[in-house]
């Protein structure tokens, strides 16, 4: 089975080849960064192997699906949230014309399954009532606007060309080595900082509430999607729940288990006000019912297992 991993050197997309590699499958990362310098392509195996290039350029994303014989794509390749705000047209080229890209090249040369990740950034505008696969999506940012388009294009590419498109709508993915992209990106450094000994600086309000899930359940979530059988994929792109802490029950878990962390609150009005704006509660259970889906960490096994990851390895975070 020879795979393709759309944004190969970003935090999801390497660790999903990491775990491919280890089933014994033919990896291709695809990526217009090169691996960065905790990255080593050995550690993938003999099969792994990078090809630098853009998913928004037609002729390069036909280039590695037929050079590599794909079969199958994680397509995980996106420009995040901050940079969506920022560059609303670059959001849009890579989001949406860099979906339709692949979702077209694979029609065209044979692949079998994509599988895609959306966001709960999809639905907006401070819902407090439960969000369902059936809720009406009205996105406030760019960001969510294009992963809505994402969706929909999947969609259509599956009842046209019977392309096997299905797909999760994530909420914070939170772990080691996320790093500072996204708007979410606080709930990952609250944690990995002060375990580094550094101090950080919420840019968001105490009360702030964001839906995390710890990467290591997210990553399982993705192959347990990706691998079930087609009869099992009924909704074709499912909510994904996660724990609901607000910033200050982060920081104070945090403190519980890291009495020096130097955690302080600097309000961001924007970034505070499109983070109130995501889905909060969130119904999972058409991926509980359809493919068996579970999380196995709760918040603070969480927070314990992401603590001692940084600390195996801090020289990895500097």
């Amino acid at each position: 089975m020879s795979i393709l991993i759309t944004g190969g050197t970003g935090f999801i997309g390497w660790n999903i080849a990491k775990r491919l590699a280890q089933k014994g499958l033919r990896v291709t990362l695809f990526d217009v960064a090169p691996p960065r310098k905790y990255q080593r392509l050995d550690e993938l195996g003999p099969k792994a192997r990078f090809v630098r290039g853009d998913i928004t350029s037609w002729p390069e994303v036909l280039r590695v699906i037929e050079d590599n014989r794909i079969e199958e794509i994680y397509h995980t390749g996106a420009l995040v949230s901050i940079a969506c705000e920022e560059n609303p047209q670059a959001g849009y080229m890579v989001n949406v014309n860099g979906t339709f890209n692949i979702l077209e090249a694979s029609v065209l040369l044979g692949v079998k399954k994509v599988t895609f990740i959306s966001s709960i950034a999809a639905y907006s505008l401070g819902q407090t009532e439960t969000i369902t696969n059936k809720s009406p999506q009205r996105p406030y940012s760019m960001y969510g606007v294009s992963k809505v388009c994402g969706e929909l294009l999947g969609e259509y590419y599956h009842r046209k060309y019977g392309l096997d498109f299905r797909g999760v709508r994530f909420p914070s993915i939170i772990g080691p080595g996320r790093g500072a992209a996204g708007l979410s990106s606080y709930t990952s450094l609250m944690i990995q900082e002060p375990a580094l000994g550094r101090p950080y600086e919420v840019y968001t309000t105490e009360d702030t509430v964001c839906a995390i899930l710890y990467y290591k359940d997210a990553l399982r979530c993705l192959v347990q999607l990706h691998e079930a059988p087609p009869d099992r994929i009924k909704t074709r792109v499912y909510c994904i729940a996660g724990d609901l802490p607000t910033a200050e029950e982060i920081a104070k878990s945090v403190r519980d288990r890291i009495p020096n962390a130097r955690l302080t609150f600097n309000p961001d009005p924007e970034k505070t006000r499109i983070l109130k704006s995501w889905a909060q509660k969130i119904d999972e259970s058409d991926a509980v019912k359809e493919w068996g889906w579970r999380r196995e960490y709760t918040l603070e096994q969480t927070i314990d297992d992401f603590i001692k990851e940084v600390r195996m390895n801090p020289e990895l975070y500097t």
